[in-house]
């Protein structure tokens, strides 16, 4: 399993690699899989693109009661292309301090919708050897229109003739989220894993009882 690079260079390599690496497809079994959900977040008032030592908050969720909190700092700025180098450690400290182990993993990032194919979802899977699938408000590269309004309607999203994802409607005439392919996951199965995951709110329940944590850690410790 790949780590985390300590530079920009190493990184670039480690996502080429991550790239061509094909491990065996994950599907869901005949139970609903455990979804877990992971989210960082920094000191509020940032401008910019922030700095390595920023201080920082990671939280991961199951869809139950379990949640784990993890205090930390930036290991760089914010680059596009490269959020591995800012949080990739934060986040695969908080989904390693859950008590249960999810079936698959929902992360704030990119797959396969990145410069290298190597987006931070795919990369913490590739590290935490476990399922992974993107949650974004937006696309970073694929191009794709949106899909219809009623709930479940899904649209692809395409880099360099590549599926990669998809525009999903979790919500009926709602903006629709952009769902990644990462880990062990290709485009359906990413799909089918957030609309499992989605209830009354947007953003499908476990990333935001992650994201939820994370703010809530910031705030009390002054963030």
């Amino acid at each position: 399993m790949p780590g985390w690079p300590a530079d920009a260079a190493e990184l670039d390599r480690v996502q080429a690699a991550l790239a061509t690496a094909a491990p065996t497809a994950w599907r869901p079994g005949d139970r609903a899989p455990a979804v877990g959900g992971v989210f960082a977040c920094f000191a509020r008032g940032q401008a910019g693109p922030g700095a390595r030592g920023d201080p920082a908050w990671a939280a991961a969720a199951t869809g139950t009661a379990a949640v784990a909190v993890v205090r930390g700092a930036a290991g760089a700025p914010y680059r596009a292309g490269r959020l591995a180098l800012r949080e990739g450690p934060l986040l695969e400290a908080a989904v390693r301090a859950l008590a249960a182990r999810p079936d698959v993993l929902l992360v704030d990032a990119t797959g396969r919708d990145h410069p290298r194919r190597g987006g931070v979802a795919l990369h913490l899977g590739a590290v935490l050897d476990l399922p992974t699938v993107g949650v974004t408000h937006r696309p970073l590269l694929a191009r794709g229109t949106w899909p219809g309004p009623e709930r479940g309607a899904a649209s692809p999203l395409v880099l360099d003739g590549e599926p990669v994802g998809a525009w999903v409607r979790v919500a009926a005439r709602r903006r629709p989220l952009a769902v990644h392919a990462a880990w062990r996951t290709d485009v359906a199965t990413a799909v089918a894993v957030v609309l499992t995951a989605t209830g009354r709110a947007r953003t499908p329940e476990p990333l935001r009882r992650a994201r939820r944590a994370a703010r809530t850690a910031r705030a009390r410790d002054g963030g």
